[in-house]
C-alpha cells in the first residue's frame, strides 16, 4: 500500500538513509505548465536544517524530474521525481539494529515483515514525505488554475496556542515565523518552549490547522469516498498525526443542534452560502462552498535524547538512548506536508467530479 489516490495517484519509494527517495505521479492532466521554483520552495519549507528548531540533518532536497514533463509542461505520462539523500549517517543507528525504540515503527515493521531497515526507520521515516511535498506542489499548481488555496499553520504547541480564528490571522505571513504560527506573540512563546524541550532532551506535540479556500460546492463522493474521509485518510498517513477534526470538531458535542446547524442564505446575486461554518465546509461528504477547515493533533516526537527502557528482538529488556538527528517538534516542518497531501486529495476529487454528470 505505497500508493494513494484514484485518478491523481502517487506511488512513493525510498528510505531515510538509502540513496534517495522519490515519487511517481500518475494521472496528472497534460498541458499543466509547471514552475519548478514553486516545487523547490515547498521542499525548502519541509527540509531539515532550516532553523535551530529542526533536525540538523543537512539535506538540500534538490529534485530532478525524470519523466512526464516536456518543455515545462506535463505530458500526461507518469511524472517521476527523484530526490537524492546527501547527508546519510547509517552508523548513527547501529546501536538500534536489534532493539525497538519506544513509540516507533520498529517493532510493528519487524513483526509484519520479519525484517526491517533500522537506519532511521527506513521507509517509515518522515524523510519519505519529501516526495509527497514535491507531488503536492504539482497538485497545488493545478488547484491555482481554479484559484483554490490550501494553507496550513501551527495553532498550538504543547499548552501554548493562539486563540485567534484563521480569519483574524494573516496566513500569508505564516512562513515568517520559525514555528510557522502566524500569531507573532504566540509564535515567540512556542519557539522558546521548543528550545527548552530540546535542551532537556525532550519533545513536544501540538495542533496544526488547515484551511481550503475557494473550493466550489459539489466536490466529494458519497458514502466511502467522502471528501472528509479522503482528507482524513491522507492526514492519518502523515507521521505523528494522531487525530483530526473538521469545523467545530469535538466541541460540537457541547452544543444543541439549534446552536450549530449551518443555516443557508444567499447574496443579491443568488450565491448560496451558510451563515456559520460549524461543518467545516463539508456536508454529506461533499463540499458546500464554504472554506474547508480542519485541525490535526500531532504527538510529541518519539525520538528523544533520554534514557528509556525497551526490549531487543529476543524480548530481552534493555536500556537505550536514541542517537541521531531529530526534530524536538515536528509541527513547523509538517505544515507543507499537510498542504501537499490536502492538495493531492483535492486534485484527485476534482478530476473525479468531471464524470459526475453530463
Amino acid at each position: 500500500m505505497n500508493s494513494f489516490g484514484r485518478l491523481f495517484k502517487i506511488t512513493t519509494f525510498g528510505e531515510s538513509h538509502g540513496p534517495g527517495i522519490g515519487i511517481v505521479i500518475d494521472g496528472c492532466p497534460a498541458g499543466i505548465e509547471l514552475d519548478n521554483s514553486y516545487i523547490q520552495k515547498d521542499l525548502n519549507r519541509r527540509k531539515p536544517g532550516q532553523s535551530k528548531l529542526t533536525s540538523p540533518r543537512n539535506e538540500t532536497d534538490e529534485f530532478r524530474i525524470l519523466s512526464g514533463v516536456f518543455e515545462s509542461k506535463t505530458t500526461g505520462a507518469p511524472i517521476a521525481i527523484w530526490i537524492e539523500n546527501k547527508d546519510v549517517r547509517p552508523e548513527d543507528y547501529l546501536h538500534l539494529k536489534d532493539v525497538f525504540r519506544p513509540s516507533h515503527a520498529d517493532y510493528t515493521y519487524q513483526t509484519k515483515y520479519g525484517h526491517r531497515d533500522h537506519r532511521g526507520g527506513g521507509s517509515s521515516s518522515a524523510r519519505v514525505t519529501a516526495g509527497w511535498v514535491a507531488a503536492g506542489a504539482i497538485a497545488k499548481q493545478i488547484l491555482e488554475i481554479q484559484k483554490i488555496r490550501v494553507r496550513a499553520y501551527v495553532k498550538q504547541v504543547y499548552n501554548i496556542k493562539t486563540e485567534k480564528k484563521y480569519r483574524e490571522l494573516d496566513l500569508d505571513k505564516t512562513d515568517q515565523s520559525s514555528v510557522r504560527c502566524p500569531d507573532p506573540v504566540i509564535s515567540k512563546k512556542m519557539e522558546s518552549l521548543i528550545k527548552s524541550a530540546a535542551a532537556n532532551g525532550d519533545s513536544l506535540g501540538g495542533v496544526l490547522s488547515c484551511v481550503i479556500e475557494e473550493l466550489p460546492a459539489g466536490i466529494g463522493e458519497p458514502l466511502f469516498d467522502k471528501l472528509n474521509a479522503r482528507i482524513a485518510q491522507a492526514m492519518m498517513s502523515i507521521n505523528a498525526v494522531k487525530g483530526i477534526q473538521f469545523g467545530t470538531g469535538f466541541d460540537i458535542v457541547n452544543h444543541f443542534g439549534s446552536e450549530v446547524n449551518d443555516t443557508f442564505t444567499s447574496d443579491p446575486d443568488g450565491r448560496i452560502y451558510s451563515e456559520t461554518n460549524h461543518s467545516g465546509g463539508i456536508q454529506g461528504g461533499i463540499s458546500n462552498g464554504m472554506p474547508v477547515t480542519f485541525d490535526l493533533a500531532f504527538k510529541p516526537v518519539a525520538s528523544i535524547d533520554r534514557v528509556q527502557n525497551s526490549v531487543d528482538k529476543n524480548g530481552k529488556k534493555v536500556i537505550i538512548q536514541a542517537k541521531g538527528r531529530h526534530d524536538p517538534c515536528v509541527l513547523p516542518r509538517a505544515v507543507p506536508i499537510v498542504e501537499a497531501m490536502t492538495a493531492m486529495v483535492l486534485a484527485d476529487m476534482i478530476l473525479l467530479k468531471r464524470s459526475d454528470r453530463l
